[in-house]
């Protein structure tokens, strides 16, 4: 077991690197063991597209001449099951020498579910596992559905998954000192760009927009390279955008919104195939979000004035388990 933990953790930190490039699909990852639990080749999903997590992993270890003792498999999602622009993946490891198949999680997209069965059925079948049906690799299963939560978000709601990052002085003011546009640690500012990269869209308010002139851009961390333009929603009921902010805003990549109802953002995101949204605003707007139920999860840095690191909790709604928030898989495997 400890060789399939060892692996899926390999797997799944592959995959949080692509989170934010791979919109409409799940970010994924795959990895390769021999029949002694040896590491062979790990592969995660770059984009809509192109190859799935498996078939990046077995031409890995095509690559390397190692395919032919790829024994084990380790998929944070059920392998897909359907022709879409790429084969489906359950096809492609049925055909491989693979014997043993652990997925994560089951495909909550029913028109690709399935692989699993594929796999272990008709000729050739392979030996499927859950890492739920297994005590000790529970927590591994929950990062795998943090994993997936946004892509589940948006096929299950029709809405990505909402995260809310909100930095607090020693005090409780979101306000930094004057002349200062933060006050957190640089260390609370890389998780915030790295949560920045992994977000498909960006919510804020016209209050945010006017007092800060945020870029929104990936600084502290480097973005994903040929990043399509991604939506900067705008809550703004009295058009008061600046045409100049709005013009540097799609200079940077973004494609800005203006949206005059908090509650429409959610399905207006879902439709543009947003599967994570990040709220970056002040107060009055994360008032409305919280009070209108809104958010999936809340990171709230509070910033130690008198040094030290700042102290960072993440909340779900309704009081689900706090490891199943993509967030804190960033915490433990961004780069």
């Amino acid at each position: 077991m400890e060789a399939v933990r060892v692996g899926f953790q390999y797997a799944i930190k592959e995959a949080v690197q692509k989170m934010g490039a791979t919109a409409p699909n799940p970010a994924v990852g795959c990895a390769l063991l021999d029949g002694e639990g040896r590491l062979l080749s790990v592969g995660a999903h770059p984009a809509a597209g192109q190859p799935h997590a498996e078939v990046m992993a077995l031409e890995q270890a095509r690559q390397k001449g190692v395919l032919e003792q790829a024994r084990i498999a380790l998929v944070t999602l059920e392998p897909c099951n359907h022709h879409g622009r790429t084969p489906p993946c359950s096809e492609q490891l049925k055909n491989s020498p693979v014997q043993t198949v652990w997925i994560g999680a089951r495909d909550p997209n029913p028109q690709a579910k399935g692989g699993a069965e594929y796999l272990a059925e008709g000729a050739a079948p392979k030996n499927v596992r859950f890492l739920a049906d297994e005590p000790e690799l529970l927590p591994l299963a929950q990062e795998c559905k943090a994993l997936l939560a946004p892509f589940a978000s948006r096929v299950m709601r029709g809405r990505p998954w909402l995260t809310v990052k909100q930095a607090l002085d020693g005090r409780g003011s979101m306000l930094p000192p004057p002349g200062q546009k933060t006050f957190t640690s640089p260390a609370s500012l890389r998780l915030a760009h790295q949560l920045r990269r992994a977000c498909d869209a960006v919510v804020t308010g016209i209050g945010t927009v006017l007092t800060d002139d945020p870029s929104f851009t990936v600084r502290y961390v480097a973005d994903h390279e040929g990043r399509g333009p991604r939506p900067l929603i705008v809550l703004d009921r009295q058009g008061r955008m600046p045409m100049a902010w709005r013009q540097a805003r799609e200079a940077d990549g973004f494609h800005v919104e203006q949206c005059h109802d908090v509650a429409s953002v959610p399905a207006l995101l879902g439709q543009m195939g947003v599967n994570w949204a990040l709220i970056e605003a002040g107060p009055a707007l994360l008032k409305s979000v919280r009070d209108a139920d809104l958010w999936d999860d809340w990171l709230a840095i509070h910033h130690e004035e008198h040094g030290g690191d700042d102290q960072l909790s993440v909340t779900l709604r309704n009081g689900r388990d706090g490891n199943e928030s993509p967030v804190q898989l960033l915490r433990r495997y961004g780069d």
